[in-house]
């Protein structure tokens, strides 16, 4: 079960770069990252995420194009449950994952559209800073000629990081 808390869901414009999204604090956090901003998060409080309230989370905020989970919880099967519903039920939405860990599943980068790694690290800045070490990826489906005409779908990893970077006013 992954859980979140109801009265933190905001639309935000800055996390994925164009996109509007609804972003989501999901609690239970495993990591103990040292200045964290959120350290409540790591308690295990708040509602569990369904499918019905994500579809109640996209349908009372027109317009937006992504859905945004800040930290993965504890449940990674339910995780993995919960991107591929929003990538299938809304083929216009772009699910995606804000992690704190240095490295993923290979079924995280099969269902989410954009995925952050890195921990915290309060002396290296956040990701809008040129010397974080967190790194934002977009992920898409390549299609390439495989053997004998055949054609392979395979997701590709791009770090759109520099992004963030250009966008913060110095």
């Amino acid at each position: 079960m992954i859980k979140y808390l109801p009265d933190r869901v905001s639309i935000v414009l800055e996390e994925i770069p164009d996109r509007v999204s609804v972003a989501v604090d999901i609690t239970n956090c495993p990591e103990n990252c040292p200045g964290c901003h959120s350290p409540f998060l790591r308690e295990d409080i708040g509602e569990e995420l369904t499918f019905e309230r994500i579809d109640s989370l996209i349908s009372d905020n027109f317009g937006v194009n992504c859905f945004l989970l800040l930290g993965e919880g504890r449940d990674h099967q339910a995780l993995v449950r919960i991107g591929k519903y929003i990538s299938e039920k809304y083929p216009g939405i772009a699910p995606a994952l804000y992690s704190g860990r240095n490295q993923v599943e290979d079924d995280i980068w099969q269902v989410f559209d954009y995925v952050k790694l890195g921990p915290y690290v309060e002396k290296k800045g956040p990701l809008n800073e040129r010397t974080t070490n967190q790194r934002l990826y977009h992920v898409h489906s390549v299609i390439s000629a495989g053997a004998g005409g055949s054609a392979a779908i395979r997701r590709v990893k791009e770090d759109i990081t520099p992004v963030i970077w250009r966008r913060k006013k110095d």
